[in-house]
């Protein structure tokens, strides 16, 4: 993220642990059959849900910019292979 943004700073405990249940709701998830799709809108609609309640709008802008920047430059689909939970 830019240095103009305004996000608080995120102790890396909160952010390795927050990743790993992600990881873990995700391959209890792909266990049930859960479509992929349908497994990613729902984690990406509480994500934004979440942002919007904590965040202002710009900053979730800049968080939605540089995701769209990482898919385009190729970066998302480098990491695809691995688990990527708490990696934005």
């Amino acid at each position: 993220m830019e240095a103009t943004m305004t996000s608080p700073e995120i102790p890396e405990r909160d952010l390795s642990f927050a990743g790993s249940v992600v990881d873990k709701a995700i391959e209890h998830m792909m266990s049930k059959n859960i479509s992929p799709i349908a497994a990613a809108s729902a984690l990406l609609g509480g994500a934004m849900g979440i942002l919007s309640r904590t965040l202002p709008d710009d900053v979730i802008v800049q968080i939605l910019t540089n995701a769209i920047e990482s898919v385009e430059s190729g970066d998302l689909r480098k990491q695809a292979g691995s688990d990527t939970a708490g990696n934005a």
